[in-house]
């Protein structure tokens, strides 16, 4: 099988990379590109560890080809903190102990950042909606929504 050449923007940097035309996103990200923050919990798309952003929109990179990234701009769990600043979803994310085991994590943060730029101030019905398709077996859920909660007020100045 013939290598694809991709020429894309990951995490805010121009970045080109060969892959083969059935390679997986994730497998782009996590054995070519060496960012190992996304996770394979699945591989069918059904937890969402795999979570990235692809022109803004929140897609498991487990479904989506590697090559499919052409042209596009790419988000993963390693472009959200600020250097050593912690994007407040994270930081939120360790003062409500809203994660445990860590493999859904990323995901999970990623996927509330997606929230959060698209609805900034979500009821928690609505929280609960968007993350419904990150699965997470230690947490329980309840610190993650809080978490969520609690950055997106931060984030918009709330009091």
């Amino acid at each position: 099988m013939s290598k694809v050449h991709v020429s894309t923007t990951i995490n805010g940097d121009p970045v080109e990379y060969l892959c083969e035309a059935d390679e997986t996103l994730l497998d782009v990200l996590r054995d070519r590109i060496g960012l190992t923050g996304s996770k394979e919990g699945c591989g069918t798309g059904d937890c969402g560890a795999c979570s990235v952003t692809v022109g803004g929109r929140l897609v498991c990179s487990c479904l989506m080809l590697g090559a499919e990234a052409e042209g596009q701009e790419v988000e993963t769990i390693e472009g959200m903190a600020d250097g050593e600043n912690l994007h407040p979803l994270q930081q939120k994310f360790i003062d409500h102990a809203a994660l445990q085991c860590g493999i859904c994590t990323p995901g999970l943060l990623v996927a509330a950042k997606s929230l959060l730029e698209n609805n900034p101030d979500p009821t928690e019905e609505e929280a609960r909606y968007w993350l419904a398709g990150n699965l997470c077996r230690c947490t329980g859920y309840d610190k993650i929504i809080r978490a969520v909660m609690d950055a997106a007020q931060e984030m918009r100045g709330a009091s």
